[in-house]
């Protein structure tokens, strides 16, 4: 009796293990199965992402990038408190006490994208024995003067900005424009006021016609001489 109480009993727990171990893998399969519906989705919307980066040409493309032929720092004295502006031309070396600064680079974006002012830079200390140790090498942010920074006791150096004279930019000039372009309508010259009529000069007085001349009184001939008389 001992015997077939403890075979029902391996029995019935045989049959929990095996229901509990079909609950276990259904459990199991059915979490495999969403996680695959995760990664599927996941590829489905990388792919969407990527498709809508490709139809819209310069929404996610790189930031235009402008080389500017200068670099503008500021160069702090602790001892002093004087702060200086120094404006250094690319590949050349300005020296603020005991430290010459050479940028290589200094890029910044146009003014219409967000500002991303960066300099690649070499900063070099002037030892009392005349040498020179490099302290510093690589960039400087404009936007985050304390990023990248100098470290010195006595002198600090940061970047503030990039420059480009205005006499590199080119200027526009007649060759430059178009060719079908039409010179502008000279100015019609405005027409001169007709000048007044001159006064009409008064008529000159008729003048009066003269008398007839008097009639010759006719001569009588006794009063007439003739050939006769004047031979006598």
């Amino acid at each position: 009796m001992i015997e077939e109480a403890f075979d029902a009993k391996g029995v019935q727990l045989g049959e929990a293990l095996a229901d509990a171990g079909c609950e276990v893998g259904g459990m199991m399969q059915a979490k495999r199965i969403r996680m695959d519906r995760q990664v599927r989705a996941g590829r489905a919307l990388g792919a969407a992402v990527a498709a809508a980066a490709l139809a819209l040409p310069g929404s996610f493309a790189q930031a235009e990038v402008i080389k500017n032929p200068i670099a503008v720092f500021a160069a702090l004295d602790k001892v002093t408190g004087r702060i200086s502006h120094l404006e250094i031309p690319i590949g050349k070396t300005v020296q603020f006490g005991a430290l010459k600064v050479t940028p290589r680079v200094c890029d910044s974006r146009p003014p219409t994208e967000p500002p991303d002012t960066a300099s690649f830079v070499e900063v070099d200390e002037v030892k009392l024995s005349g040498g020179e140790q490099r302290i510093f090498t690589g960039w400087m942010f404009a936007e985050s003067p304390g990023l990248h920074a100098v470290e010195h006791p006595v002198f600090d150096v940061w970047l503030t900005s990039c420059k480009t004279p205005e006499a590199a930019k080119p200027a526009e000039s007649a060759a430059n424009a178009p060719a079908d372009a039409a010179p502008p309508p000279a100015a019609e010259p405005k027409p001169k006021p007709a000048p007044a009529p001159a006064p009409a000069a008064a008529a000159p007085r008729p003048r009066p016609a003269p008398p007839p001349a008097a009639a010759a009184e006719p001569t009588l001939p006794w009063l007439t001489p003739n050939a006769s008389s004047r031979r006598r």
